[in-house]
């Protein structure tokens, strides 16, 4: 049987520090620490050279069970569907009005953060309620 290895996801976009926080703030994830000999992340940036400032920003999980995510800034924008999205678990074990209240409450929590909520998918008789959303740069996630 294979190893399970950790991974990373990683994020086009166009700027990678607002990104980054704006996930810190949805997942309760943290900023790393600035690499070793750096005070600060803005004083590690202004270190590298004019083309690498603010290319990327991280978040890790404070526990390290889940992933690393990191942001990195590309030229083009955001132009079809996401193929990879992430399914925030806010409703995990509620079922009913209960699940859908819980998805609705924290709904309204990311929305002042910034996001936008697109679609509400209510129950049927396979699957429980889940909400549609977007991230500050349009890249589609679910409240499940």
């Amino acid at each position: 049987m294979a190893m399970i290895k950790k991974f990373q996801v990683t994020f086009d976009c166009a700027e990678p520090e607002r990104l980054a926080r704006f996930w810190c703030e949805v997942l309760g994830y943290v900023v790393p620490p600035p690499p070793e000999g750096f005070a600060t992340w803005d004083e590690f940036d202004r270190a590298q050279p004019a083309e690498y400032q603010g290319a990327y920003f991280a978040c890790n999980d404070p526990s390290g069970v889940g992933p690393r995510l990191l942001f990195m800034r590309v030229p083009e924008g955001k132009a079809v569907k996401n193929r990879v999205h992430l399914d925030v678990r806010a409703g995990t074990g509620l079922v009913g009005a209960e699940r859908l209240a819980t998805l609705e409450a924290e709904c309204a929590r990311l929305v002042a953060l910034g996001a936008v909520h697109l679609r509400t998918m209510v129950a049927d008789e396979v699957n429980e309620s889940c909400l549609v959303m977007q991230d500050i740069e349009g890249n589609e996630f679910c409240l499940d």
